[in-house]
């Protein structure tokens, strides 16, 4: 994480905040199956290594709506999954879901569906196995749309 923050620590790229999103995704929900107290605070502000009040809106949003939002979302992802279960997904993939629903439905409403799924995608690629990509692309495919 630390070269991702490097890269430009006064303005990150949109790429590296979405990293950065995922991940805290994936620690919160690491915290909650550990049965500990999620600190948002404390999670973005370490990856980002910035106070929480100056943290990027994207990170902080992207973390709070998730876990606001996690058992709606996760209830919606398990209807569009067959003989298979949100909770059995690895955490990356749950955080790389949980952050593309967030980003499409609450963070950016105006957001590209394509690009909300691009972004779940490449990062399923950076951090998942080799085909893991293809059933997230597909399971956004379902979820993602707008009534």
């Amino acid at each position: 994480m630390e070269e991702i923050l490097e890269e430009n620590k006064v303005e990150l790229s949109r790429n590296a905040l979405q990293k950065v999103a995922m991940t805290a995704i994936y620690d919160a929900l690491t915290y909650q199956q550990m049965g500990r107290l999620v600190n948002v605070e404390d999670i973005v502000s370490s990856l980002m290594e910035l106070p929480y009040e100056e943290c990027d809106y994207f990170v902080k949003a992207a973390v709070i709506f998730s876990l606001k939002h996690q058992q709606e979302i996760i209830e919606i992802f398990t209807k569009h999954m067959r003989n298979w279960t949100f909770d059995r997904l690895n955490r990356v993939e749950q955080a790389i879901l949980l952050l593309s629903y967030v980003h499409f439905f609450y963070i950016d409403p105006e957001v590209d569906r394509a690009v909300v799924i691009n972004i779940a995608v490449r990062l399923s690629k950076d951090f998942l196995g080799d085909k893991d990509f293809r059933f997230v692309n597909a399971i956004l495919d379902k979820v993602l749309v707008r009534p």
